[in-house]
């Protein structure tokens, strides 16, 4: 590569820094607004954007009292239709879990205090 190439490669991935930097501040902003704090995550940022904003609209329709197995059904409906079945929700206040999950399955979160643990695990067929 030439002088000028190698500029523009650098230019380039400068900018490219910049555009994530970004899209990053964008989305912790996005999350303070909904109140969520991500605890651990093996999951594309699309898809746990999907899961905060479900959580928060479950969370904003209960009047009163926090139904947490309302939330994990609406969560696992909600990702077993979007995605495919195999998901598992488990919501509360103060859990402990031992899980396996797929790769790309996974998100522990909290909004306000609600804890909530989302996995996908694989589906084996049956051989009958």
């Amino acid at each position: 590569m030439d002088g000028a190439e190698l500029e523009l490669e650098r230019r380039s991935k400068f900018l490219s820094s910049l555009i994530e930097k970004k899209k990053a501040k964008e989305h912790q902003e996005q999350h303070s607004k909904l109140n969520v704090r991500v605890r651990a995550a093996d999951m594309p940022v699309l898809l746990q954007d999907r899961a905060f904003r479900c959580a928060r609209d479950q969370l904003d329709s209960m009047p009163g009292k926090l139904d947490s197995k309302r939330l994990a059904l609406a969560l696992k409906k909600e990702f077993d239709a979007a995605y495919g079945p195999a998901w598992h929700c488990i919501v509360g206040t103060s859990f402990g879990s031992y899980v396996t999950h797929s790769t790309g399955g996974f998100l522990y979160f909290s909004i306000d205090k609600v804890y909530i643990l989302l996995f996908r695990t694989a589906v084996e067929p049956l051989n009958r």
